[in-house]
């Protein structure tokens, strides 16, 4: 029994032979994702939770961890952990400073990633498995545990597609939004996608509370392609129709992540082709400078962005520039890649402890 693996439901279900009350449940749940470091023993001697429970938790129970191979902090505060699962493979998460108020863990779904985005370091690792629910709230709970401030937000942006790995992303986020579980609000957690349009639907028809940001980086089809190979799986304008239909649903803006690259989609044709796939649609666009260290593929000069916001406002969107930060650890988007940067290597702990 895998308690970091059940969603409620699915640990009520597990204790039945106990005949839990919803309370002892409950206190059990809480116990594993509401404190630092749970243990068994510790959940079985809470109170509220009977003995019979308490039994078949020690007979059964168990709440396996990922290891921290190493921590490297850089400059601007971004940390990148790098965590090694038992069930084989490296997966690596970013813990980010939001001002001095909160930290956003950057998790990983997969280990790897068989999108291969070009510009994207993960992607050139090639796809070896989806990771399990457990796996994906372990490197929350044990940035958490280290943590100096609360972390109030979880983004799906690390290592993998987070929507090739549908089920144990969604659980994973329904326990971090639950008010015994992490109690994120479900609108400081976003999924990322690169337009994998099946999940993006069954994600609308669902209704979950979780946000979707959609990758796009070009709405010229060609210009896509060669970045983003999923444009021949899912064409552009089956992903911009199954945008539509999720910001319909959810009536607000959907969040386009743009990844501006030097000479290559930071055009005049670039904006009109945004404001032509996008009629009709509310939108917010995210500008993302490109990180490959292969140097391949180079970020905007100051003057390219500059202009290029200039051609965007024939949107009337919001337009955004998000910052990438970590970059001289390896920490920044498409560069989680399980490699060795720069950066200071912190010790165990990172800082001091968070308390229960």
């Amino acid at each position: 029994m895998n308690l970091k693996q059940l969603s409620l439901p699915e640990l009520e279900a597990a204790l039945a032979p106990a005949q839990p009350s919803a309370t002892a449940v409950r206190k059990v749940f809480a116990g594993v994702f509401a404190h630092a470091r749970p243990t068994v023993d510790a959940i079985a001697l809470a109170p509220q939770v009977p003995r019979r429970v308490a039994d078949l938790l020690r007979a059964q129970a168990e709440l396996p961890s990922l290891k921290i191979v190493e921590r490297r902090q850089a400059e601007d505060g971004f940390v990148k952990y790098l965590f090694e699962s038992p069930l084989g493979g490296r997966i690596e998460a970013v813990r980010i400073p939001i001002f001095e108020e909160k930290y956003v863990v950057c998790v990983s779904s997969q280990v790897g990633c068989a999108l291969a985005c070009d510009f994207c370091m993960t992607g050139k690792l090639g796809f070896q498995r989806n990771l399990q629910t457990w796996e994906i709230l372990d490197q929350v709970m044990q940035v958490r545990a280290e943590a100096d401030r609360r972390v109030g937000g979880v983004v799906f942006m690390g290592m993998g597609e987070p929507l090739l790995n549908y089920k144990e992303t969604v659980r994973a986020a329904q326990i971090l939004s639950h008010p015994a579980g992490f109690s994120i609000s479900g609108t400081a957690i976003t999924f990322s996608t690169a337009g994998h349009v099946p999940a993006i639907r069954r994600y609308t028809r669902e209704g979950h509370p979780f946000r979707l940001a959609f990758s796009v980086t070009s709405a010229i089809p060609e210009k896509r392609a060669k970045v983003l190979p999923i444009e021949k799986t899912h064409p552009l304008p089956e992903l911009i129709q199954a945008i539509r239909e999720y910001s319909e649903a959810r009536r607000e803006r959907a969040m386009i992540a743009y990844v501006a690259i030097q000479g290559f989609n930071l055009g005049r044709e670039d904006a009109e082709a945004l404001k032509t796939a996008f009629e009709g649609i509310p939108i917010k666009v995210d500008l993302i400078d490109v990180t490959d260290p292969t140097g391949k593929y180079l970020p905007p000069t100051a003057e390219e962005l500059s202009a290029f916001r200039d051609h965007l406002q024939i949107l009337k969107a919001p337009i955004a520039r998000r910052y990438s930060g970590g970059k001289e650890i390896g920490a920044a988007c498409g560069t989680l890649a399980a490699s060795q940067y720069g950066g200071t290597v912190l010790p165990t702990p990172a800082v001091a402890p968070r308390q229960p």
